[in-house]
């Protein structure tokens, strides 16, 4: 016996702020699945998220070759914020840098596996820290376009990282004697003086804390790459940032596998335990 609880192309799941966080796909709540057997069956189709084209192979999630090379989604600046020239009136599709880039960005600091920096559009809060899986977060700046934003993250690149640990992250091995207000407040005196016009108010200074969807953090973990196994199955004991986390240590990234068709099913199986998400 087995029930189908979501047919189609993997997206980002979408996100609610709750305690814990609230995960979909589509209009589908995942929060459910947990604690049930499930497959997870590639067809062997992989679509772009930008053009819908069939492709081969996915490039930076989920997009083919040529949305790639000339989609605004997946410019240089996206990673490489100091580098956005949106505000010159450059950009793949002004339109859309108008839209996306020219609007107040936030540099924060999370604390995912280790604190590190990040910035993200205002309007992607707490998204972007959820994606993430960070535990804590607190915005340290607000600046009215990209690039600031990015001049920021650079300068403070010495003195902390900006990359998440995944594998720390989904252990939940995390640093959580770390006072985020005063590291906040230590970290803002690092800004260069010609931005420190663009640092929060230490008054307004503000500690979001995250909680999610799990009953287990792994020790050994186990990436799952649905273009090597097309099938991943498993009790799935958690959700945290975009991973899928199993009971045996296996984890699955679903936004890296934005695009590829699937069919996720529920299977009666004889599991060697009985969970519970409280």
């Amino acid at each position: 016996m087995e029930e189908i609880l979501f047919e189609g192309d993997l997206h980002k799941m979408h996100t609610k702020y709750a305690q814990p966080i609230q995960y979909a796909l589509n209009q589908t709540l995942v929060n459910d699945w947990i604690g049930r057997y499930i497959e997870i069956r590639h067809t062997d189709n992989i679509h772009c998220i930008k053009c819908g084209v069939k492709t081969l192979e996915s490039y930076a999630q989920g997009f083919c070759y040529d949305c790639f090379t000339t989609a605004p989604e997946t410019s240089l600046c996206i990673i490489h914020p100091e580098l956005c020239q949106a505000h010159l009136g450059i950009g793949r599709d002004m339109e859309w840098e108008r839209k996306y880039h020219l609007k107040p960005h936030i540099v924060y600091l999370a604390i995912s596996s280790n604190l590190k920096v990040g910035i993200t559009t205002q309007t992607q809060l707490p998204t972007r820290w959820i994606d993430q899986g960070a535990s804590q977060a607190i915005c340290i700046a607000i600046t009215p376009y990209r690039y600031l934003c990015g001049c920021i993250e650079v300068a403070l690149k010495d003195h902390l990282a900006d990359k998440t640990n995944w594998q720390k992250m989904l252990r939940n091995d995390i640093n959580k004697n770390i006072d985020l207000i005063n590291e906040a407040k230590r970290i803002q005196a690092l800004i260069p003086e010609d931005l420190q016009q663009y640092c929060t108010p230490h008054d307004q200074l503000k500690v979001f804390n995250i909680e999610y969807p799990h009953t287990n953090s792994p020790r050994k973990i186990q990436s799952k790459n649905l273009s090597k196994t097309p099938i991943v199955e498993g009790v799935l004991t958690g959700i945290k940032g975009q991973y899928f986390i199993f009971e045996d240590g296996q984890v699955m990234n679903i936004r890296k596998h934005s695009g590829y068709e699937v069919q996720i099913a529920a299977v009666s199986k004889t599991t060697t335990q009985q969970l519970s998400l409280f």
